[in-house]
């Protein structure tokens, strides 16, 4: 398990790191400052209008490789939003729209958006937004993968699970063991998923809870965070929603001529989302804080139905 003085040193490296690659590109950066630290850093590199992501906790079966993988389709996805007038964050004009490897981390750089407020939108809009989002990117022309998050993840973190019994216990290691036997078929192609679920419709999504990671401005409101953009049913960025959620985004939906969510693929991607939870205990010891986030999450999968019904 990381100390706190080995978290607040990995935080200095991926701050350094961030501005030592900028100033390599060629931006002035004076006084860099870590405004977030979780699975990234979130570093400021004042006093130019540029922000750092950089992640600095990954699930280890993410190689470098894929890892930049997964920048660059999110880095030309936003940009694609951009050029067709959606709110969203960009990546930064001041450097090239690629990811940076220093010092081992990834790094993207995106542009600065000033008078961000404290969140304020209502559920309702949220789920609004999300339909809308949903019917950009039906249109959108890349393939960055599908549900490209779970190639290799849940594999290697119950390998990793099955040696620490004190983050998951034998009997719930057992239960998460035989619904990845249900799902990993399933995640082994479009076809095979759509063989299950013909009606799914697949596209490509936001990938994590877009409803959410939404930037409030007092004029505007940005979609951010694409980090797991992905082709799938849009169910996946829907889950854990409530019956509220799923009026609210179906309604907005039937606008822009999106079919209506559909309970049992919905009640599927829950329970997958349930396990790549579990997966993520894999992670605590390089980011203990995780342990007690995930508790409740953890708690409710233990009453849920197994893979959401599906085997």
């Amino acid at each position: 398990m990381r100390s706190p003085e080995e978290l607040a040193a990995r935080t200095e490296r991926a701050t350094r790191a961030a501005a030592d690659a900028a100033r390599e590109l060629g931006v002035t950066v004076t006084e860099p400052r870590a405004i977030y630290d979780v699975f990234s850093v979130v570093v400021v590199l004042d006093p130019a209008p540029v922000i750092a992501r950089v992640p600095a906790v990954l699930p280890r079966s993410v190689t470098p490789e894929q890892q930049a993988g997964f920048q660059r389709n999110e880095l030309a996805v936003t940009r694609w939003l951009a050029d067709r007038g959606e709110p969203t964050v960009v990546p930064s004009p001041l450097v090239p729209a690629e990811p940076v490897r220093r010092d081992g981390f990834g790094i993207t750089f995106w542009e600065l958006i000033e008078g961000v407020t404290e969140p304020e939108l209502e559920l309702g809009p949220r789920f609004a937004l999300t339909a809308r989002l949903h019917s950009v990117l039906r249109e959108y022309p890349g393939d960055p993968g599908f549900l490209s998050m779970m190639d290799g993840f849940m594999d290697d973190a119950l390998a990793q699970l099955a040696e620490r019994p004190d983050l998951l216990p034998p009997e719930d290691l057992a239960r998460a063991r035989r619904e990845w036997a249900v799902f990993e078929p399933l995640l082994a192609s479009e076809d095979a998923f759509l063989a299950e679920f013909p009606d799914a419709d697949l596209q490509v999504v936001h990938g994590d809870a877009p409803y959410y990671n939404l930037i409030e401005t007092p004029g505007r409101v940005y979609f951010s965070d694409f980090e797991h953009v992905t082709r799938g049913p849009v169910e996946w960025d829907l889950a854990s929603i409530g019956d509220e959620g799923v009026a609210a985004y179906d309604a907005e939906a039937a606008k822009f001529g999106l079919r209506p969510v559909d309970p049992r693929l919905l009640r599927a991607m829950e329970a997958l989302r349930n396990l790549q939870i579990v997966g993520c205990l894999a992670m605590v010891p390089e980011l203990p804080l995780l342990a007690d986030g995930l508790k409740p999450v953890i708690e409710h999968w233990r009453t849920t139905e197994p893979a959401g019904g599906l085997g």
